[in-house]
């Protein structure tokens, strides 16, 4: 039986609250709650969790209200998380923490936005929106009276901090040095990267087919996808289309669930860590499919990534999307005093700096906002 805080059967190389490297600002522990727990908590009261609910995966906020959000994105993947921590009996509130913070620095319209503002950013130092979520975490959310962020723990802000390149490894200190030393990230930050990939993978098929880009006679062309559905098929033959396709996925996501957590069962057993930080000298991450699963993993992405994100109508909502960031990025760079206030003022004489502060505003925006931003500076006939 777990605890109140469901520490009690945690394996001893989990992330806990005795081992925790623990926050950039020291505080006194909760009483209440476990610190990663605090750390969701936090996570869920910020401005930028909230912003989520407005910034989409594939599809555009106005094309309909039914397709998967940042938000509704990051509540799938930290669904699949914490059931994959409670079997595998590591820290389930540090990997709904990570989960549920990972994609908090993204922009407004998905993939193309972050590449239309690291093409603005390109002679400034780039814009990644892993080192964007960690930027929102420790600098950019403003609540607390005794430090800037929200001060979370060492063991979330590494999780968030999913890819890094050595040039801004080097710069990041102890939450950068993973990158430099080869080693691994905690279980916890392990599993939310892989259901981070198992959540987009299994709602874009879903949105896909409610929007009528991809069919189910292609998807068949798919092991994981066409296994699943003659099951369904042959065991209700006469259920409607939108519960036949649910059916589908969520067997899909149970299908892949299980065998990363048998899988990584197995590799943690293998390796018999003692400690977390057996865990992190690993030679490579324990947390990972079977052989025969990732092929089949790897084989879904191939096939969105050439039916769906590269539809014709995806790419025209692609080429819309970076025209705006781009004219949003150029106004702005030209004339921060479009800004608002508290952003105008942070704009230093420093072209890098100001672009850093522009990027920042425009990262946090929403969809529609960045559509109305866009109106507002360019057409004549909208108020200022």
């Amino acid at each position: 039986m777990r605890s109140r805080h469901g520490l009690s059967e945690l394996r001893p190389y989990a992330a806990s609250d005795a081992n925790t490297r623990g926050r950039r600002y020291d505080e006194p522990p909760p009483a209440y709650r476990g610190i990663y727990q605090r750390d969701r908590d936090r996570i869920i009261h910020s401005t930028a969790f909230r912003r989520l609910v407005y910034k989409t995966q594939v599809f555009v906020n106005h094309e309909g209200d039914l397709y998967r959000t940042r938000l509704t994105h990051s509540l799938e993947v930290a669904q699949i998380a914490r059931t994959a921590t409670i079997a595998l009996n590591i820290n389930e509130s540090l990997a709904e923490a990570i989960c549920l913070a990972h994609d908090l620095g993204h922009t407004p319209f998905g993939h193309a936005g972050q590449d239309a503002l690291n093409d603005c950013m390109r002679d400034f130092g780039g814009f990644e929106h892993n080192l964007q979520s960690l930027r929102v975490v420790d600098e950019l959310e403003e609540k607390y009276a005794d430090f800037p962020g929200l001060n979370l723990t060492f063991e979330t802000r590494e999780g968030i901090l999913k890819h890094c390149s050595t040039r801004n490894a080097r710069e990041l200190g102890d939450i950068g040095e993973r990158f430099l030393d080869r080693t691994q990230p905690a279980l916890e930050a392990q599993l939310a990267n892989v259901a981070d990939e198992i959540a987009y993978n299994n709602h874009d098929i879903d949105d896909g087919l409610r929007a009528g880009l991809i069919s189910i006679e292609q998807l068949n062309e798919e092991p994981l996808f066409s296994t699943q559905h003659d099951i369904v098929k042959s065991r209700y033959p006469e259920l409607d289309d939108r519960r036949f396709t649910h059916e589908i996925i969520r067997r899909m996501i149970d299908v892949v669930v299980t065998d990363l957590i048998d899988e990584s069962a197995r590799t943690i057993a293998a390796l018999n860590p003692a400690s977390i930080e057996d865990v992190r000298a690993a030679d490579a991450p324990c947390i990972r499919f079977s052989d025969a699963m990732h092929e089949k993993h790897i084989s879904m992405k191939r096939f969105l990534r050439e039916n769906l994100y590269q539809h014709r109508r995806v790419l025209g909502m692609t080429a819309k999307s970076r025209r705006i960031l781009r004219n949003l990025f150029s106004s702005f760079m030209s004339e921060p005093r479009l800004m608002p206030q508290d952003f105008a003022d942070a704009v230093g004489e420093n072209d890098t700096d100001r672009a850093r502060v522009v990027a920042d505003y425009i990262a946090g925006m929403t969809d529609r906002y960045a559509i109305s931003e866009y109106a507002r500076i360019n057409d004549p006939d909208v108020e200022v």
